[in-house]
């Protein structure tokens, strides 16, 4: 369910992303990442049989399920990484929620910091912010 109109187009940042169609304010809910969820074994079973960017899996903290986003998707799936984001992602509850962290200007991509951890620190970055790590 999303809160806000999002719209999935091509991104500068890495193929396909989410965009907002309407200015969004600081600190609002964006709505919930779609997906299945399955078991962790599932998961990593899922994991071992993917193509190069095809599965979107996020694990939950204390919790042996995982939310695999590539399944019945919706458009806050296609938010990219940034090392500057202009939102942040809560998992909870076996949720995937998205919220503002700063006003977002119509037209603007949705970006998320995925964390350095996201692929080892071995991914090289390609957010293009000012403060980037260079790797996620």
């Amino acid at each position: 369910m999303l809160n806000y109109p999002i719209e999935v187009k091509k991104s500068k940042v890495a193929g396909k992303g989410a965009f907002a169609q309407k200015a969004i304010p600081a600190k609002r809910k964006l709505g919930n990442m779609a997906g299945e969820i399955i078991s962790y074994k599932e998961a990593q079973r899922r994991v071992k049989q993917q193509h190069a960017g095809e599965l979107l899996m996020v694990e939950f903290d204390n919790d042996p399920v995982a939310l695999d986003a590539s399944i019945n998707r919706n458009e806050l799936s296609y938010i990219n990484h940034s090392c500057d984001p202009n939102t942040y992602m809560r998992r909870a509850y076996r949720q995937v929620e998205f919220y503002s962290k700063r006003p977002i200007k119509k037209g603007e991509e949705l970006t998320c910091d995925y964390g350095e951890t996201h692929h080892d620190g071995k991914l090289p970055c390609q957010c293009g912010a000012k403060n980037c790590r260079g790797f996620i």
